[in-house]
């Protein structure tokens, strides 16, 4: 496994390039950034970008994800219901992903905005067992997406309560690899460290350790935090089909 997180400040998120050393295979997960950069990253890692991921359409910066995908030659990923233009490879949830020796299984887990998915990741060299997963604006350290950037804000909490249980039936040793950390607008109370693992989560996250639905509701939707300026229109931009890296 070789596995590159990438913390990028302007805007505030996470990237990372991971994959298969032994077999050349390898994905970008929700990129930012020039394509130039993960281009050279994979070069240097010494893998084929096979695939480029969104968790889903973001709505706090411009992405770099399709025009990605056309520099390398991959398909551009998305939740096959995802409310965009193609082209982009439509994935479902319990689809399988293939890069040599790891496996993405899809998760969709939705909530933060309807089409998010999450990506639970095994290395078949190791253990069948599930080493992590990428959980994109779903669940943070600290904290869980906000939810009203897509939808309504008391309806994508309750859909987000959902998934967090799903989240939590995962072994607590799982790593836990978001898409954003302190700083970003898409949570309330994120922290600065940018990876963490399920049980810790469970014990220390104060959303992700809530049990009780209505309870989970009232916390999502009090004090929700400005909304990222433009978020609509970053949407609408992303769903669009030759998006250009800035």
């Amino acid at each position: 496994m070789i596995l590159r997180q990438f913390l990028h400040t302007d805007p505030v998120a996470s990237t990372y390039l991971f994959g298969c050393g032994g077999k050349s295979s390898g994905a970008v997960v929700d990129r930012v950034i020039d394509p130039g950069f993960y281009i050279e990253a994979a070069a240097k890692a010494g893998m084929r970008i096979l695939y480029v991921i969104d968790t889903h359409i973001h709505a706090d910066h411009v992405s770099s994800g399709r025009a990605l995908a056309a520099a390398a030659g991959a398909p551009y990923v998305l939740f096959h219901e995802a409310n965009a233009k193609p082209p982009f490879h439509g994935v479902r949830d319990g689809d399988m992903l293939e890069l040599g020796n790891v496996t993405i299984e899809v998760w969709h887990t939705p909530g933060h905005t309807p089409e998010h998915i999450s990506l639970l990741v095994r290395d078949k060299t190791r253990a069948d067992e599930p080493w992590m997963i990428f959980t994109g604006h779903t669940l943070m350290v600290g904290d869980l997406g906000r939810t009203e950037l897509a939808t309504d804000a008391e309806e994508g909490a309750r859909i987000l309560f959902r998934s967090a249980q799903r989240l939590k039936a995962l072994p607590d040793y799982v790593d836990v690899l978001p898409g954003a950390y302190s700083g970003s607008v898409c949570g309330k109370s994120l922290s600065g460290k940018p990876s963490s693992t399920i049980g810790f989560e469970k014990r220390y996250n104060k959303a992700f350790r809530i049990d009780d639905e209505a309870e989970f509701i009232r916390s999502m939707v009090t004090d929700i935090p400005r909304a990222p300026p433009q978020a609509a229109e970053l949407r609408a931009l992303n769903a669009g089909a030759a998006i250009a890296a800035e």
